[in-house]
């Protein structure tokens, strides 16, 4: 049976120009990057150099990068770590749909007796940047928004909420784990503070990741140890993925205006075929604002379990949402937040193409839904 892959965004294959570069990388460069001789400085070399192809990707200097182990590191470094230095300032604000990874350094923050405040979004799924001004309070410590969604693929105007706060003096965090690769990110021009992103969403290897620091943000330390980093994150440096994240970086620049447009075309096509041969399926959020590879569905009397389940057995690999929150028998809280009911966030399912996506798979696909769909009513029906 063939397999097809339709779940992007919860990881992504590894490109083979990466896969190369990585490989030749663990054989060669064996290096401690810290280390002053020959083999240490072969390491820092290609650390160096994927820095560089990152920053170009982001907008950005390269001194302003600073290399993690991951999306999840790059987000609490940033809210933690701001947060923390800024000793007098007990508030924060971020959304109500963000990742896992930020919501959860905010509840720590709670813990340590500071008052966050999550905004709300309507059904579109995108954050109206009047509702940060109202919520900036003299003692906002920090203030945290996606640039794009996991599940539903919605775009947040970062540009419009950056100048707001830097009106105010606060710093801006966001985590861009979703955007990077997928839509045009200039970290400068948008005139944001922090940016957090993840390789294994680009086509790099799991457990690599970035954090752009702006020139002169503050950050308290989350971790002790070395001077790595130039201080902000101490442990000797994943040499091999970070040069596979540089490498994932450049290709993803060289392919991102026709990569967006053709997969823009595909998810619109993989829209318009369900809409038309299911009934009782609606597509949650913006349809506008969005990345061009992320579709959200949601069809009636549908168990999402169920369904993910049924595509598999049919070769096709999709999701109810979050990956990192698979297998949580509450619905998905971004769901619930654009106002779906709990059965309908749970009748939800998202779709996340990549490059290896294809039209005659997205017509597959639509099959397999049309009969799974078909067959779970028929049994809810008569259970």
């Amino acid at each position: 049976m063939q397999r097809f892959y339709f779940d992007h965004n919860a990881t992504t294959p590894v490109a083979p120009e990466v896969l190369e570069a990585m490989t030749a990388c663990l054989g060669q460069v064996y290096g401690n990057a810290s280390s002053i001789h020959h083999f240490g400085q072969a390491a820092k070399e290609r650390m160096e150099a994927a820095r560089r192809q990152l920053a170009a990707l982001m907008g950005c200097s390269a001194a302003d990068i600073v290399f993690t182990s991951g999306g999840t590191e790059s987000d609490n470094m940033a809210i933690l770590g701001v947060v923390r230095a800024r000793g007098g300032a007990r508030h924060v604000v971020t959304s109500a749909i963000e990742h896992p990874a930020v919501l959860g350094p905010c509840q720590q923050l709670e813990r340590e007796g500071v008052q966050v405040t999550r905004l709300r979004v309507g059904p579109s799924g995108v954050l109206d940047p009047a509702e940060v001004r109202r919520a900036l309070r003299p003692d906002t410590a920090l203030v945290s928004i996606m640039h794009a969604n996991n599940e539903l693929g919605t775009v947040q105007p970062i540009a419009e909420i950056a100048a707001i706060v830097r009106a105010a003096g606060v710093p801006l965090h966001v985590d861009g784990v979703q955007a990077l690769g997928k839509i045009p990110v200039d970290v400068t021009a948008l005139g944001v503070d922090l940016y957090s992103v993840s390789g294994h969403k680009l086509y790099a290897a799991k457990g690599v990741g970035a954090l752009y620091v702006r020139k002169g943000t503050t950050l308290a330390p989350i971790a002790f140890g070395g001077h790595h980093e130039r201080d902000r994150r101490p442990g000797t440096e994943n040499v091999p993925g970070i040069a596979a994240f540089g490498v994932a970086a450049e290709l993803a620049g060289r392919t991102l205006a026709a990569e967006s447009t053709r997969l823009g075309a595909l998810r619109d096509r993989l829209e318009e075929a369900i809409l038309r041969r299911i009934s009782g399926a609606t597509v949650n959020g913006s349809r506008a604002s969005r990345t061009p590879n992320t579709s959200n569905v949601c069809f009636d009397g549908i168990d999402g379990e169920a369904m993910v389940i049924a595509l598999d057995l049919r070769g096709f690999a999709v999701s109810t949402g979050a990956a990192c929150s698979s297998g949580a028998l509450a619905p998905s809280h971004v769901l619930t937040a654009i106002g779906l009911s709990p059965d309908r966030a749970r009748a939800s399912m998202r779709f996340s193409l990549g490059r290896g996506t294809t039209a005659d798979q997205v017509d597959a696909l639509v099959d397999a839904l049309e009969g799974a769909v078909g067959h779970l009513r028929r049994i809810s029906a008569h259970a």
